[in-house]
């Protein structure tokens, strides 16, 4: 029997147990099992069973770590040469309720002299939603950069973004796609995908969305594992960056993994009067037969709002990227940093660099 068939028999005897006696795996076991996994060294009934009972018995910091460490090894990793740059980690599997306004989030924040990179797939369980790739697609962009094309891409002063998806960064990881949608539930792979971080500048900045309230120090703890340098974690529509236009949010931000500030932040300081907290798809329209026409309806709404057009899109561009200036520095107070997207977006430059 090989060593990878070994230990991946051992770790299923232990994780397998039931709900009293399942054990838990350390570091180096969980990362010398996923590598196995990734290298395609373990068959598909193997993969499901390790990941589902994982699930079951609730993954421990240090089997999450050392996941995340087995796929950082099996990635391509650009070093790139900008300051700051910020990394956008919204949910792979998308939004299956509400319009992305994060998908235009990366050129706003390069003109606002953050260099940003998003990062994502064509569809995934849980959710099979309308993804980052989807909306790109429906720009015409080109879905299929290398790291090393994003790379060009972020450093270069007048694009300063870039999309790039999971199949072009770590390969081995995008082939458990089909196994990962017959589990059909959320694995491990959901939780720390968005922390891989295939670019990094000198300083990098993980912007991270949450729903339930126990995952921002547990997302923390991973980004400094992945090595970027801050987190943003921000409890957003459908798990993603972008919070509610209607009621308060809490956003927390940590250097590396300690808590530095906890914001209840009200939209209305912002100026932002909304009352519904995010756009809905429009009626008769779904993720299982209109993905197209939603990337198109996406594309259309995000084009007006970065050429100024107020509404609830451009109130969402504003909220969200005021959180990431205030977070990264470039502007001393959520207020300050509001008003200043606002006159990037009514300037019209956004569009042109998009």
């Amino acid at each position: 029997m090989k060593i990878s068939q070994k230990l991946i028999h051992s770790i299923i005897q232990r994780i397998a147990t039931g709900p009293d006696l399942s054990k838990n795996i350390d570091f180096e076991e969980a990362k010398a099992g996923m590598l196995s996994i990734l290298r395609g060294e373990i068959n598909e009934v193997q993969i499901a069973i390790f990941l589902i009972a994982l699930r079951m018995k609730r993954e421990t910091r240090e089997e999450s770590e050392g996941i995340l460490a087995a796929i950082l090894c099996e990635s391509d990793q650009q070093q790139v040469i900008v300051d700051n740059l910020v990394d956008l980690g919204d949910p792979y599997s998308g939004y299956s309720r509400s319009i992305p306004i994060s998908s235009f989030l990366p050129p706003l924040l390069a003109e606002l002299g953050l260099p940003t990179v998003i990062h994502g797939l064509d569809s995934v369980s849980p959710k099979y939603g309308l993804t980052h790739r989807h909306i790109n697609e429906a720009l015409g962009l080109n879905i299929n950069n290398s790291t090393k094309q994003a790379k060009v891409r972020l450093e270069d002063s007048s694009i300063g973004w870039s999309y790039i998806d999971q199949e072009n960064y770590c390969q081995g990881l995008h082939n458990l796609v089909p196994l990962r949608n017959k589990i059909i539930k959320r694995s491990v792979i959901n939780t720390v995908e968005t922390l891989i971080g295939p670019m990094r500048g000198k300083k990098t900045h993980s912007i991270l969305g949450y729903v339930h309230k126990p995952y921002p120090p547990i997302y923390a703890h991973l980004v400094t594992a992945s090595g970027m340098d801050t987190s943003l974690l921000v409890r957003g529509v459908e798990g993603g960056v972008i919070p509610s236009l209607r009621q308060k949010g809490l956003m927390i931000s940590y250097q590396g993994s300690v808590e530095q500030d906890k914001v209840d932040i009200d939209p209305k300081l912002l100026g932002i009067y909304q009352d519904i907290r995010a756009i809905s798809f429009p009626s008769g329209l779904n993720v299982y037969s209109d993905i197209k026409a939603l990337a198109d309806y996406t594309v259309k709404l995000g084009k007006s709002a970065l050429s100024g057009e107020k509404g609830l899109f451009y109130d969402g561009l504003v909220l969200a990227a005021s959180l990431i200036l205030w977070h990264t520095r470039k502007a001393s107070s959520l207020i300050e940093a509001a008003c200043i997207t606002r006159a990037v977006l009514d300037s019209g430059k956004v569009l042109s660099r998009l």
